[in-house]
């Protein structure tokens, strides 16, 4: 099978050859939808999204320049309350003389480093709030605390932490991303997405970056990207109708330099991108994540970055090959044959008649090939409610694939 890329769209991005609607047709009545960037785009503030890498990078490495981490005894920290504002609470800190003022994050970070109740601490008067968690300080058989504090105006204690914990800056993921995408807006083929047009079904890759419609992410306590190649499209066989059956690579990464999540990083091809972010037809969806423990700096460089490089500038080759091994095997011809297939491979009766029907109604014949059965095992996955559940088959579907070849 011949790797055929987008050679023939123009700069306004039309396809050329008469064609007048812009973009690439698409199906994704296949693969997986993935919610994740789309709950990203539902939940951001407009002061959280940049509308380039070399902005967000900027952000984000200058918050890290005015910052400072150290380890302290826990049982030296003083809390204080002030009796004229029953909501001001500050931190005494070894080693520095100004008070400390806690965000919300590191003042739930440090209720839990001691084992108080977060939720309760804060509807208290801030004096009995001071007297309690100054109780779990004193008596914390940790004894050691790792402190993040930035200087701005004030001291802000931005995290609070084991004495191991392994931080990975955000803006060290950020230019990570830098050197395959550079400013992520259309330099380089890595880029933020386009849109798919519901009407036509053409994913358009070529739409203004605003704040409505960038994938680019930072708040006080996290960082989240999400880039696509998709002014290239790949080719990967035939729809039954005759149409080229077309994909795009795609990524998303996330991190917390505060320890509010994991570095984690997301590979995958995808048919298409909605307005509100669902990605839409996913297929080989892989994940890697780093833990922020003592050595998570080490395995970002020699793991996570190397990752990220390979996924975007590797040959869609083997992917291809899979997705053609999978369209050209043919295991079941009968309707017992399809049963038996899918009993076997541990799938219940009620889900096999599932995956059967939801072939026949997508693609007009019932499943042959093992590229049917994964698009009706993906299909059936969309409708489980519990993540579990939905996973489980999702990993059915991408062994079956990767047994194809």
């Amino acid at each position: 099978m011949n790797i055929k890329t987008s050679c023939n769209i123009t700069a306004s991005g039309f396809i050329a050859g008469g064609e007048a609607s812009p973009g690439f047709k698409v199906d994704i009545s296949c693969g997986q939808r993935v919610g994740r960037v789309s709950s990203e785009w539902f939940s951001r503030p407009d002061d959280e999204r940049y509308l380039s890498l070399s902005e967000l990078y900027g952000a984000v490495r200058s918050r890290a320049d005015r910052a400072s981490a150290r380890t302290v005894e826990s049982r030296l920290v003083r809390v204080e309350a002030s009796r004229d504002d029953a909501a001001r609470m500050t931190l005494i800190v070894p080693g520095r003389d100004e008070p400390v003022v806690p965000t919300h994050w590191s003042f739930g970070q440090l209720c839990s480093l001691v084992g108080a109740p977060a939720g309760y601490l804060r509807d208290l008067p801030a004096p009995l709030a001071a007297i309690n968690l100054q109780h779990g300080l004193l008596s914390h058989r940790g004894e050691l605390v790792k402190t993040l504090e930035a200087e701005d105006g004030r001291v802000e204690l931005r995290a609070v932490t084991g004495p191991d914990y392994g931080r990975i800056w955000d803006h060290e993921l950020v230019a990570a991303v830098m050197k395959i995408a550079g400013d992520g807006i259309g330099d380089t083929p890595w880029k933020v997405p386009g849109i798919l047009d519901w009407g036509t079904m053409r994913h358009n890759p070529f739409v203004d970056v605003t704040k409505d419609t960038t994938t680019l992410y930072a708040s006080d306590r996290d960082v989240f990207l999400f880039l696509v190649d998709d002014t290239r499209p790949i080719e990967a066989g035939r729809l039954p109708n005759g149409n080229p059956d077309l994909y795009f690579r795609g990524f998303y990464c996330w991190n917390s330099e505060v320890g509010s999540k994991t570095l984690g990083i997301a590979s995958f091809y995808l048919r298409a991108v909605c307005m509100n972010r669902n990605l839409w037809g996913v297929e080989d969806f892989q994940e890697i994540s780093i833990r922020h423990s003592k050595f998570a700096t080490q395995r970002f460089a020699h793991e996570a970055a190397p990752a990220l490089a390979s996924f975007a500038n590797s040959s869609p080759a083997p992917f291809i090959a899979g997705v053609k091994a999978a369209r050209e095997r043919i295991v079941a011809r009968k309707d017992e044959d399809r049963e038996d297939f899918l009993r076997k491979r541990g799938f219940s009766k009620s889900d096999t008649a599932k995956i059967i029907g939801s072939v026949l109604n997508e693609e007009g014949h019932p499943p042959a090939s093992v590229f049917d059965f994964v698009q009706g095992i993906t299909a059936i996955a969309r409708t489980k409610p519990h993540q579990d559940a939905r996973l489980e088959l999702e990993g059915k579907a991408k062994l079956l694939l990767e047994r194809a070849v």
